[in-house]
């Protein structure tokens, strides 16, 4: 199966970097009235550089994961770097986390500049052909760029909910306009997370269903990673509640996202996994009858 680019995935990528880039501009606009244009320019404009220079040891770091040599994981280099020799690819970084829970991530700022990383519980979870399965979803996303790309559209949502939390921050004697600019401060920003928060989730979703096809495309086997996200999505519930609380917040980037209840399923970074199968299954059939 030949690697095509997705313009519906480059489209979507396009029209929400576009509505949220907006979104930004209203968002500092309002917050300067209360802030001053300096601080509220200064603030976010750090935050963002922060956010997209070193949003790759953030993740690992949120997770207790460490960059390992081929020394230590040999398989793993070895089936990471044919992986990226098929998908015409530089060699990640490759790092792991010392926990039970079966999942992966891909972060980084460019295809130059990517981690891929992987837990114990993964690791022990898969076979080889599931787990090169993963491997190649994760590397599709690297090769899409949609890593860098969601950690600048999550930006704005984590700066606003920021806002939202913290806004006491902002009254006192430094706000001209006393406590109600504090609370119009907070309510836009309570509105701009809310929209920045769907429009990221909408893009998210059909992300992984372009990785997904994207994986098939570098290993030629849908099957495999239907059959992974089917292992690891019901190793999920043995997950305790203390780590799902703790590693929620790395939804977008995982496999499998951590889902809570209801509204975790509704509000969910990625589609169903019965979802992703059925169109891997498909996928599959296609191929076959080539």
């Amino acid at each position: 199966m030949e690697w095509k680019p997705d313009w519906g995935l480059r489209g979507r990528m396009v029209l929400t970097m576009f509505l949220l880039f907006v979104l930004y501009i209203v968002f500092v606009v309002i917050l300067s009235r209360y802030m001053g244009l300096f601080s509220v320019v200064l603030v976010m404009g750090l935050f963002s550089l922060g956010q997209f220079f070193f949003s790759d040891r953030l993740a690992l770091y949120s997770m207790g994961a460490r960059r390992v040599d081929a020394d230590e994981y040999p398989r793993l280099h070895a089936m990471i770097e044919r992986l990226c020799q098929q998908a015409d690819l530089p060699k990640p970084d490759v790092a792991v986390a010392d926990t039970k829970m079966p999942n992966a991530f891909a972060a980084g700022r460019s295809q130059q500049h990517s981690t891929v990383c992987v837990t114990e519980g993964l690791l022990r979870t898969l076979d080889e052909e599931e787990l090169e399965g993963v491997m190649a979803h994760e590397l599709a996303h690297v090769k899409n760029r949609d890593v860098m790309v969601m950690t600048i559209a999550s930006f704005l949502s984590t700066l606003a909910f920021m806002v939202v939390r913290w806004g006491w921050l902002f009254g006192g004697g430094r706000n001209r306009q006393g406590g109600g600019g504090v609370v119009v401060a907070v309510l836009v920003s309570l509105v701009v997370w809310v929209v920045s928060f769907l429009l990221v989730r909408a893009l998210s979703r059909y992300r992984e269903y372009a990785a997904d096809r994207g994986a098939a495309a570098i290993t030629g086997r849908p099957s495999a990673l239907a059959s992974a996200l089917l292992k690891i999505s019901g190793r999920m519930d043995d997950v305790p509640d203390r780590d799902l609380r703790e590693q929620s917040e790395m939804n977008a980037f995982f496999v499998i996202p951590l889902r809570n209840g209801v509204v975790g399923r509704l509000f969910s970074t990625h589609p169903s996994t019965e979802k992703r199968v059925d169109r891997l299954r498909n996928l599959e059939g296609e191929m076959e009858r080539r």
